[in-house]
């Protein structure tokens, strides 16, 4: 062995040793610690290299440093902490065909404010009057702020941050990737959707900005199906707080949070905003106090379905109990390796008598707790670990009857004519797709 030979040797097994050590001491799940001790010691050079890239949570750290020693001083507390408050009105949109014209009309309505934040924000079609009416909203001295995701901005070209910045709207990006310094947050995406428009008005819900989302469009070549939400009353100013928050956090600036608006319902509701800065998991609370407290039915949409442990508990013991506890998902997902996943372990659920729906397409994209008659959670959320550990992710708590009962025969319109999954059929696939489902299971921590 050469000098040279022995000094990159002990180079590589120092860096390795030390990407390890802090795996083991900062990740909190085993699985996660162990996969990057392993790639940090298998792969010289390469492996701590990744961890540095991709396994680091610097989200947290820099939470701590805008958020200001004194939780007081930030803009809002921890998002979890946010209380129940009453006197709101909910309406659930469905698709763009519901949801585009009333955010468009409110925000050609604004008077004074125009915050928006979203994951994805395509530029043809029906963004592109997204985009105009926010630029002409600027030009009526609108305070006009967008959010927009440092990768998932990406997706569409042109870039629609680069058409609001062309037309004077003031733009920001959440931890967008960077040459200098280096900086690839791949993982840690902000997947909130929020608009909130004078600080009286909200949308949030699970529907980006973008035109698959128009259903009935013959035009749409791969349409999406989602319900978003339209929101009145004290909960707007909660809302916009989350949105003050992720401004600060990508742009360092201060902005005024909104007064509380007047009652203009009876709708109960709770704002939860989690992600990979918190040191709890809200979120994961939130679902499994709503399910264990489940007295008549537990009713659950979503796209992507790789529930952590101590959901797949709670699913297995509300249904032992003798509560009728169905999950509805999508027959073909747009991420099929999901899917090959979510089919691995469906058999912990099925086993235990929760009943499993595939529903035909279009794709639907829609994220859904409903509760007894009484109590939902909609949101950006999908039941997954990229959604419930690392990306920034908004849920609201309804308890309203009226609404709550729309969203129940919604769930029991698309269940019906959804396809059961037995456990039969789980345990019935050919063994190539079960060995394919297998391997993409192996991969559920970073789905």
């Amino acid at each position: 062995m050469t000098p040279l030979h022995a000094l990159l040797t002990a180079v590589a097994t120092a860096l390795g040793l030390v990407a390890a050590l802090h795996a083991l001491l900062n990740k909190r799940r085993p699985q996660s610690a162990l996969a990057w001790i392993a790639v940090s010691l298998a792969l010289p050079f390469v492996g701590p290299i990744l961890y540095y890239l991709f396994g680091i949570n610097r989200v947290e750290s820099r939470a701590r440093v805008l958020r200001g020693t004194n939780v007081s001083s930030a803009p809002l507390a921890l998002a979890d902490e946010f209380p129940l408050v009453g006197g709101n009105r909910v309406d659930a949109l469905r698709n763009g065909e519901d949801a585009y014209p009333a955010m468009l009309a409110a925000i050609r309505g604004a008077e004074r404010s125009i915050r928006l934040s979203t994951y994805l924000f395509g530029t043809r079609g029906v963004a592109a009057e997204f985009i105009e009416a926010l630029a002409d909203a600027r030009r009526r001295g609108v305070d006009v702020r967008v959010l927009l995701d440092g990768v998932g901005e990406l997706y569409t070209w042109p870039r629609a941050g680069v058409e609001l910045r062309r037309r004077g709207v003031r733009v920001a990006r959440f931890l967008p990737p960077r040459l200098i310094p280096p900086t690839l947050h791949v993982n840690l995406r902000n997947h909130r959707k929020i608009l909130v428009v004078d600080g009286t008005i909200a949308f949030t819900g699970g529907m980006n900005i973008d035109a698959r989302h128009l259903v009935a469009d013959p035009a749409t070549k791969r349409p999406v199906v989602d319900l978003h939400f339209r929101l009145e009353g004290p909960v707007v100013a909660l809302l916009d707080a989350v949105f003050v928050t992720d401004w600060r956090f990508a742009t360092g600036e201060s902005l005024p949070p909104a007064t509380p608006s007047e009652r203009s319902g009876d709708a109960l509701c709770r704002v939860v905003a989690d992600g990979p800065d918190e040191n709890r998991d809200p979120l994961v609370g939130l679902l499994l106090e709503a399910i264990a407290g489940a007295r008549r039915r537990v009713a659950i949409m979503t796209p992507y379905f790789l529930p952590p442990p101590e959901l797949v508990g709670v699913l297995q013991a509300t249904a032992l109990r003798g509560i009728d506890v169905a999950v509805v998902l999508p027959a073909t997902n747009n991420l099929p390796y999901v899917h090959w996943a979510t089919r691995h372990m469906l058999w912990e659920l099925l086993l235990f008598g929760v009943h499993i729906h595939y529903q035909p397409g279009p794709f639907v994209h829609t994220k859904l707790l409903v509760v007894d008659d009484d109590r939902a959670v909609i949101g950006s959320w999908n039941l997954d670990p990229r959604s419930l550990r690392l990306n920034f992710e908004l849920a609201v708590e309804i308890r309203d009857p009226r609404l709550v009962g729309e969203l129940a025969a919604r769930f029991d319109e698309c269940r019906a004519r959804s396809t059961p999954v037995t456990l039969q059929d789980v345990d019935g696939r050919p063994l190539p797709e079960r060995i394919r489902d297998g391997a993409a299971w192996l991969f559920t921590p970073y789905l």
